[in-house]
């Protein structure tokens, strides 16, 4: 057992000073007509319950699964906070995880949490606080694509609704950058989707899960156990 909701006070006392508290950080925000909007919270989420079946010095907190989705706004359902208060709230939780534990690993797998999360991990580091972010990265579809929704028939296939899936804008995210920069997500694609998840599969998904575990891993072992000099 190692969730932090399934322990109690004093379970958790005894091994703070040698765990990492990792966070899983997500969104609630729309992921085209064939995914749920807990898409990125549930790959932040797996990713850290693999790491802790790999360390045993690893706690996973529950997921935060509000983030800044302001390029989604007018899909309904979307539900953001924006990046001031995603910032606040990292430095402020971090903060009073820090009251108990000495090493707190942030996993953010919706790429609009980026800048606001590096913001406050700079900040937190400003105080000397032992914080580290992990942004999972793949080459391929950015957002509701190919990748992520052969992740999610992975590890939950039956949240998938593939009889609904379309091809969204498959255009480079570098060409749509300004567009998006100016207008989100609906100036480039009705659907909300970028990238073509017709063709994914679980079996897909899963390499991809073992792909950004394996990177996880290492960056956390290079974190945790610097190489000596």
């Amino acid at each position: 057992m190692a969730r932090l909701a399934e322990l109690t006070s004093p379970e958790i006392s005894l091994r703070a000073t040698t765990s990492v508290l990792a966070i899983p950080i997500g969104s609630t925000e729309q992921h085209g007509p064939h995914l749920p909007m807990s898409t990125d919270t549930d790959i932040a989420a797996a990713l850290c319950e693999r790491l802790r079946s790999a360390r045993d010095d690893v706690l996973v907190a529950p997921a935060l699964p509000y983030g800044s989705s302001g390029e989604h706004a007018g899909f309904p359902g979307t539900l953001s906070i924006g990046q001031t208060a995603l910032e606040l709230l990292i430095v402020e939780l971090c903060r009073s995880a820090f009251d108990t534990f000495d090493r707190v690993l942030l996993v953010s797998a919706h790429g609009g949490n980026t800048e606001p999360i590096n913001r406050a991990v700079r900040l937190l580091r400003s105080e000397s606080r032992d914080v580290y972010l992990f942004c999972p990265r793949w080459q391929g579809d950015p957002h509701a694509g190919h990748q992520e929704t052969s992740m999610l028939l992975a590890l939950a296939p039956e949240r998938v609704r593939m009889d609904h899936a379309i091809a969204g804008d498959t255009r480079p995210l570098a060409e749509i950058m300004p567009l998006l920069r100016i207008g989100g997500v609906r100036a480039v694609t009705e659907t909300g989707i970028l990238g073509d998840p017709t063709a994914a599969e679980p079996e897909a998904g899963h390499r991809l899960l073992e792909t950004l575990t394996a990177a996880l891993l290492d960056d956390v072992s290079a974190w945790l156990e610097p190489a000596m000099p």
